[in-house]
């Protein structure tokens, strides 16, 4: 298998004309392969395609993303060891945000060993109907809390009706940092739904991701829909709480990695430098600190 060291993606990322005087680190991807030795979960519906480590570091190199924070896909569901070996081959160009059983009283202390082995953070994603609503079930704060001891982010993939749930979990933990992935997939036909989530930004720890504006919308790049939405969430938090990723290769079958990148470098006109600065990287960095 062929091999980039850090040095090396780092160096690559120097001399691309993207480069700027900030690095651009990606919060969110995601990882697999199609090997016997790390075989997806039973009924997992995972794309015929493979989604390397190394066909991610060709594409970062060629956008000038130096770093990239790996979220475990759902086709492995609560095996995390794929990643965990990602993480040890490319150590300080990749962290790890895993995934645990929400229906396990004993998640909380698989986070702990996780943690340990080099994972920071876990992600939960509870369905909008009721085969979600574990998400307020009395497993919840445990684990919620287990994070913030571990002083680890709490990532949550979710749709928007579901925001006023996660408030009340916020409630009892105000000082523990919360991601909420890809805007809470808020649709641009029902505009007044993303107040559930504007209404969490008097939490002073929880980011947002501005992702998901290509799957969205309605219209063609640079998806002005749903960058409305951006813009709203934009004057709420502020750029030092939004953060944008590429959510690759869950992207590629709406548009491509390099236009994930530009609509927030280039197209999202009401960013200013310094807005651009803290969404593609000084957020992040608040969160997933990589480190010189």
């Amino acid at each position: 298998m062929r091999e980039i060291s850090r040095r090396t993606l780092l160096a690559g990322a120097a001399l691309s004309p993207l480069a700027s005087d900030y690095r651009i680190i990606d919060p969110h991807v995601h990882v697999w392969k199609h090997d016997p030795d790390y075989p997806f979960a039973p009924g997992a519906r995972a794309s015929a395609r493979d989604a390397t480590p190394e066909m991610l570091l060709d594409l970062m190199k060629a956008n000038g993303v130096s770093q990239t924070v790996i979220i475990q896909v759902i086709h492995y569901r609560y095996d995390n060891s794929y990643l965990a070996g990602v993480l040890k081959r490319y150590p300080g160009v990749f962290q790890g945000v895993a995934r645990v059983d929400p229906l396990d009283a004993g998640a909380p202390d698989q986070l702990s060993r996780l943690t340990e082995e080099g994972f920071r953070g876990v992600r939960l994603s509870p369905a909008g109907d009721a085969s979600g609503d574990w998400f307020h079930g009395p497993l919840m704060p445990p684990l919620w809390k287990r994070c913030l001891e571990l002083k680890v982010p709490m990532t949550v993939l979710a749709a928007i009706g579901r925001m006023p749930q996660v408030a009340q979990l916020m409630e009892k933990l105000p000082d523990l940092t919360l991601v909420i992935d890809h805007m809470a997939d808020c649709p641009v036909s029902q505009p007044r739904e993303l107040e559930k989530l504007i209404a969490m930004k008097r939490f002073p720890n929880v980011f947002v991701k501005i992702t998901h504006t290509w799957s969205l919308s309605r219209q063609p790049y640079p998806w002005l829909d749903s960058q409305e939405l951006v813009k709203r969430l934009y004057d709420a938090y502020g750029p030092r709480r939004l953060m944008w990723g590429t959510d690759w290769p869950v992207d590629l079958t709406w548009t491509t990695y390099d236009k994930t990148l530009s609509v927030v470098r280039d197209d999202m006109k009401f960013l200013n430098a310094d807005d651009k600065s803290w969404i593609l990287s000084k957020t992040i960095e608040r969160v997933w600190p990589f480190g010189g």
